[in-house]
């Protein structure tokens, strides 16, 4: 009869594990909570707005400068260059109106999914209140 003598030792350490939850986390896939997909649908909901206003705003720039060119360089397109001057002045100004409306567009279009993710994050209404 043979005895065994093998024994089973066990080290437990909280900071390497800690470490070892550090190092595997970075490897890990980011995982999007519902605040990170609020903050990334409002991005999504004013990017298209500012893109379209700032190349209003780009276009009537170039427009007013062509007119102030027409109207200072060449004095035979003075007439034009007003009218060229004045359609920039416009488009520029239409450039904040144009950003609202495609905000308000897109803001309505997700509207449904906006409040779908926030409604568990209404706090309750206090008691008496209508």
């Amino acid at each position: 009869m043979q005895e065994n003598h093998e024994t089973f030792t066990y080290t437990y350490s909280a900071q390497e594990q800690a470490e070892i939850r550090r190092i595997r986390d970075r490897y890990l896939p980011p995982a999007e909570t519902p605040l990170d997909r609020l903050r990334r649908l409002e991005r999504q909901v004013t990017r298209k707005g500012t893109a379209a206003a700032v190349c209003a705003g780009v276009a009537g720039t170039l427009l007013l400068g062509l007119g102030m060119c027409c109207t200072t360089v060449w004095v035979e397109l003075f007439a034009p260059g007003v009218g060229v001057g004045l359609a920039g002045i416009g488009l520029i100004a239409a450039a904040l109106p144009l950003y609202n409306r495609i905000t308000r567009r897109e803001r309505e279009k997700l509207a449904p999914l906006v409040l779908e993710l926030t409604r568990d994050a209404d706090p309750p209404a206090p008691p008496g209140a209508p």
